[in-house]
């Protein structure tokens, strides 16, 4: 008597997989299509829908490297008016760039720990040559780097710029805005005055009320409990190594993404 159920080779579970298949095929073809997705992947990359191995597609992978095209090769006439960008992005760039040759001066000089980080700064505003001068200098810029990439950002979002296609350029920038700001709050910490400590004392209280982790992440900030030579080393290895690293990358992605966009967005 004939069995009955399953196929030829004995496997019932054919159609079961083949639905399954045509279903992540479906979910996998609407992920591509999706705005999300679009906007992070501009056309010529290998993860757009529809990208065919060829050398005109092969062409499109290489002109999309931020490695080769971070620059324009032609600007838009209204891009250069001074009136309609006001020169915000460039001077948030140069501004961090200033951050960068003050910050490897003053690390010449500067010891993160509890007991000669004070001492350090008032040598150096004092004995070292030019020291108060760059001092201030970092200072100041980065005072004006967060003004400069706050009002760059206002900038943006009066003249309609982080509509599609440069939705995904808007996050990036926002990250960047995030990145600046703890860049500054981490910066702080490093004179070990009586400002600085406070400052990040009420900070860090603050961040412990966060719901979930708040205390987790409080304490892993300061080292411990309190603040103290460990809460010194970390914001210092924080403000010098880790936030640089992690803004340059998407600086790198911005001005990409600026390019890859059709350049500057015209007036509305």
């Amino acid at each position: 008597m004939a069995r009955r159920g399953g196929n030829g080779n004995g496997n019932g579970n054919g159609p079961v997989s083949q639905r399954l298949a045509k279903g992540a095929s479906e979910t996998w073809t609407k992920t591509q299509g999706s705005q999300v997705w679009t906007s992070i992947f501009r056309p010529g990359s290998i993860f757009r829908k529809g990208y065919t191995d060829s050398p005109r597609n092969r062409s499109y992978v290489i002109m999309n490297s931020v490695l080769y095209h971070l620059h324009p090769v032609k600007v838009k006439r209204h891009a250069v008016k001074v009136s309609y960008t006001l020169c915000l992005g460039g001077l948030s760039f140069f501004l961090f760039i200033i951050l960068t040759v003050t910050g490897i001066f003053l690390m010449f000089f500067y010891r993160p720990t509890a007991a000669q980080a004070w001492d350090d700064i008032k040598t150096l505003e004092t004995s070292i040559t030019f020291g108060l001068l760059i001092r201030n200098m970092h200072r100041w810029a980065a005072h004006l780097m967060v003004i400069s990439v706050f009002l760059h950002m206002s900038r943006v979002f009066y003249h309609g710029a982080y509509k599609p296609p440069r939705e995904f350029n808007w996050v990036v920038g926002v990250v960047l805005l995030l990145l600046t700001l703890l860049l500054s709050f981490t910066g702080y910490l490093l004179p070990w005055d009586q400002l600085s400590l406070w400052a990040v004392t009420v900070g860090t209280n603050m961040m412990g009320y966060a719901p979930v982790l708040g205390s987790q992440v409080r304490f892993v900030l300061l080292g411990g409990v309190d603040i103290g030579t460990d809460t010194l080393l970390r914001w210092y290895v924080l403000h010098v190594l880790f936030f640089p690293f992690i803004i340059v990358i998407f600086m790198a992605i911005h001005f990409w993404r600026v390019r890859k966009d059709g350049g500057v967005s015209g007036p509305l």
